[in-house]
């Protein structure tokens, strides 16, 4: 019978058809690896969930998610759907297509974003007396803009440039050290080193401590916390958005880190004019960022129940 080969992509051994070791002995490196089992001339290896962990990182599940179930895309795939299946099921398909369009409309009406954005943005504004209590101010990431033309490369985007701008208020406010985090997941500059620069040269606060490997929230807060707990502080505060402070204050938490927050792009209390009832980009993107964090927080839920 002629040799087979099955191992794992970590081993990737050959073995010979005769003279095979015990499984699991000390001469026999893919049995001690993975465990194979001998069966007749092959070497039946089980599946190895660890050479999918590349594939299977949060961050990447997570972009995916973003791409394919927020809006726009999500309720525009769910209307394609219906449409193919218009010929087979013509009220199943014409359901969705139907409900595809109306989530769309709807998510697209500013007033609708609004009510999204105030069921996660609970933070009240910064307490400047609560904050002479912090030993630090963390301001985190929130994108890149890449290839910026007019600035010769990448820049700060424009949530980033929000937390930055503000950042920088506290920071003459309240005399604290800062610390900026935010990695690149696509190989252009790190949010960490735009920020410094952005701070130091347009706004003129020095920035003490630079985390560059993070590429969420949740990478934020555990690299943040390595340099902070390294340097003795265990309460800081924290600049971010107010539609993201309830799952980055968590997330500090969970890591040992005290937060005082400084939400910044605060939503506003309810609709202010007609236009508010009327769909609009501006609305589009802002039921995107509340959908995200609604989902966001109830992942992180889940997973803390586990």
């Amino acid at each position: 019978m002629p040799f087979r080969r099955r191992t794992c992509g970590i081993c990737w051994r050959k073995r010979g058809n005769v003279g095979l070791p015990r499984t699991g002995s000390t001469d026999d490196p893919i049995g001690t690896h993975c465990n194979a089992r001998v069966s007749g001339n092959a070497v039946a290896v089980p599946f190895h969930f660890g050479s999918l962990r590349p594939m299977l990182d949060s961050y990447w599940l997570r972009t995916l998610f973003k791409a394919l179930v927020l809006p726009p895309t999500g309720p525009l795939l769910l209307a394609l759907f219906g449409i193919g299946l218009l010929r087979r099921r013509p009220r199943v398909g014409r359901a969705l297509a139907l409900t595809g369009v109306l989530l769309l409309f709807l998510l697209s009406i500013p007033a609708v974003s609004l009510l999204l954005s105030r069921s996660v943005d609970t933070a009240p504004p910064l307490d400047l007396e609560r904050a002479t209590t912090a030993r630090a101010i963390v301001i985190l990431g929130g994108g890149t803009r890449r290839d910026a033309l007019e600035y010769g490369g990448d820049t700060l985007g424009q949530l980033t440039l929000e937390r930055v701008r503000y950042g920088a208020r506290v920071a003459r406010l309240t005399g604290l050290p800062v610390l900026v985090s935010g990695g690149s997941a696509d190989g252009g500059e790190t949010e960490a080193k735009l920020m410094r620069e952005a701070l130091a040269g347009e706004y003129g606060v020095e920035v003490k401590w630079a985390e560059d490997r993070s590429r969420n929230t949740h990478e934020n807060a555990v690299r943040s916390a390595e340099i902070l707990h390294a340097a003795g502080i265990g309460r800081i505060v924290l600049v971010a958005h107010g539609f993201d402070m309830p799952r980055a204050t968590g997330e500090f938490a969970a890591v040992g880190i005290e937060t005082i927050a400084a939400p910044t792009g605060i939503a506003a209390s309810g609709p202010r004019s007609w236009r508010d009832f009327v769909p609009s980009a501006r609305g589009l993107q802002g039921s995107y960022y509340a959908l995200y964090e609604i989902f966001g927080n109830m992942a992180r839920a889940i997973t803390a129940a586990r």
